[in-house]
């Protein structure tokens, strides 16, 4: 089933590469490019088997996210959190599960994890408003899950909750105007006095100590790998496949690319050929500790525990790979040559798209390092997006 996938996602690319203008133009993904992916079961890869998926295991799904960026990179930042979504509901209650799922397996959920709502308790569950960014991909939800703080009597943060929300008890705001990742349609999600009851309640307390009442029913040890690590990887995974289509099309470039000044090729140019052989390494480089990282942390998974070092190695890791792929992208584009700054040159679009991925909040490369400073140096770690 997974090769069927990823063969499935290669044939599309042609296509997904063609409406990658389109996807910029429109602020959205083409619907077409929704349905196509969803064919090649691609949304399946970590839907539990139960609801008809596959539970492909998260290497899989992250080589088919990359080959997707490499197309699109709005595409494959929507298909990446889409699909991831599809995990964090199977560690919520199992009516939560069949809340979404048990009429319609193939219904999606968008997210906001910043904590920009405020629940108040109530009889069976919560009364949620708020306001929540960037939530990628939701005009193709039928469900979001966002975050919220409850707070105590002094006013003071004593939990924070995931809530899953059905579209139907929310509006979108249309404000996504970006510099890049415009066809992500990450837009505003309002919620006014919704109620959400208990059993689409998860701690986000509970995810980092990776005890979920979902795995009760998902014995999977997929679904007991913590969420940061997983969410994480699932941010940086799309830029890593943009510095992967970025190189292709400079490479194509550079082959017919003659200089105006004296008429030489670019590709005979040896300074361009240290520039190619950086890039593709740091390329590689970044690819190497993600897919040995999310090997290693469901191999922990396996085998019951998932060690706080292995943690804030993956955080550490997942945002070096960031950088590596934007430094490979900054690398190509510098020796693109003015053509390439043109209105629909994949390069430009490529180079926008990872330098607006590389401002999310798991992406923040302080925050990520210290966490394993910390943790080298004998602090104790209990909670954070690890």
């Amino acid at each position: 089933m997974t090769e069927q996938v990823l063969d499935g996602i290669r044939d599309l690319l042609p296509a997904l590469r063609e409406r990658a203008q389109e996807s910029e133009d429109n602020r959205m993904v083409p619907d077409e490019s929704i349905k196509q992916i969803r064919e090649t079961g691609f949304f399946r890869m970590l839907q539990p088997a139960r609801y008809g998926g596959s539970e492909s295991g998260l290497v899989p799904f992250y080589s088919a996210v990359k080959l997707i960026a490499s197309a699109c990179g709005s595409t494959g930042w929507v298909a990446s959190v889409l699909g991831a979504h599809n995990w964090h509901l199977a560690t919520f209650s199992e009516q939560a599960q069949d809340d979404m799922w048990a009429d319609d397996p193939d219904v999606l959920m968008s997210s906001a994890y910043a904590p920009m709502g405020r629940a108040t308790a109530t009889e069976g569950g919560y009364r949620l408003s708020g306001k929540w960014s960037f939530s990628s991909g939701s005009a193709y939800a039928g469900g979001a899950i966002l975050s919220a703080l409850i707070l105590g009597e002094d006013g003071k943060p004593v939990d924070n909750l995931a809530m899953l929300v059905p579209a139907e008890d929310y509006t979108i705001e249309d404000v996504w105007h970006t510099v890049g990742l415009r066809g992500t349609g990450s837009n505003n999600i309002i919620v006014d006095d919704a109620f959400v009851p208990e059993h689409r309640v998860l701690s986000f307390a509970d995810s980092f100590r990776c005890e979920c009442p979902g795995q009760a029913v998902n014995t999977n040890p997929l679904y007991r790998v913590p969420l940061f690590s997983l969410m994480s990887t699932t941010i940086t995974t799309p830029i890593v496949g943009m510095a992967v289509g970025a190189y292709d099309a400079h490479v194509a470039h550079q082959k017919e690319r003659v200089r105006v000044y004296g008429g030489a090729r670019s590709k005979d140019d040896p300074f361009a050929k240290v520039r190619v052989a950086q890039a593709a390494s740091e390329i590689d480089a970044a690819w190497l500790q993600l897919t040995t990282n999310i090997t290693d942390i469901e191999a922990a998974a396996r085998s019951g525990e998932v060690p706080m070092p292995l943690r804030t190695k993956v955080r550490r890791d997942q945002v070096r790979a960031s950088e590596r792929a934007i430094y490979a992208i900054d690398r190509l584009f510098e020796n693109s040559g003015a053509s390439a700054i043109s209105t629909g040159a994949p390069i430009q679009r490529f180079w926008r798209d990872a330098h607006t991925g590389r401002v999310h909040a798991v992406n923040d490369p302080e925050a990520a390092l210290k966490m394993f400073g910390d943790e080298e140096f004998g602090a104790t770690i209990d909670g954070g997006m690890l």
